[in-house]
């Protein structure tokens, strides 16, 4: 039997192995050079690590959005047929909470150019330099 391999599932192998055969000072190396571990290189790392996420969160909303409107078709379907069984309530309810969610990326995008997050508009505040003295 063919196994097949996911290519996360590559990378987090690949990654624990690395961590165990080569030591920490050379792992830095061999990924780009030696960083230090302060507050900036932690915020980039985590900026960097979300920047895909608005994209998945936009796929799932249509994803859930087309679901609940076709589940909720099926339900006004099956008041029709039998009115006594299934409320009209039911398959209202899923149609309506389907468009919100279907809604749900043109409201976020609405939001961030609201507040200047992208391009458009006003340009955000921006943090430029953050110390932290530790004794």
């Amino acid at each position: 039997m063919i196994k097949h391999v996911n290519n996360t599932v590559l990378m987090v192998q690949c990654a624990l192995i690395t961590g165990l055969v080569i030591k920490p000072a050379q792992a830095q190396v061999a990924y780009g050079g030696a960083r230090e571990n302060d507050f900036g290189s932690i915020a980039r790392n985590i900026t960097h690590s979300i920047e895909e996420l608005p994209g998945l969160l936009t796929g799932v909303a249509y994803l859930m959005g087309i679901t609940l409107g076709v589940l909720g078709i099926m339900k006004i379907k099956d008041h029709v047929e039998t009115p006594a069984n299934t409320p009209l309530k039911d398959g209202a309810i899923r149609i309506g909470t389907g468009g919100a969610l279907f809604a749900l990326p043109l409201v976020y995008e609405s939001m961030l150019n609201t507040m200047g997050v992208t391009n458009v508009g006003v340009a955000p505040a921006t943090l430029s330099r953050a110390e932290f003295n530790l004794r």
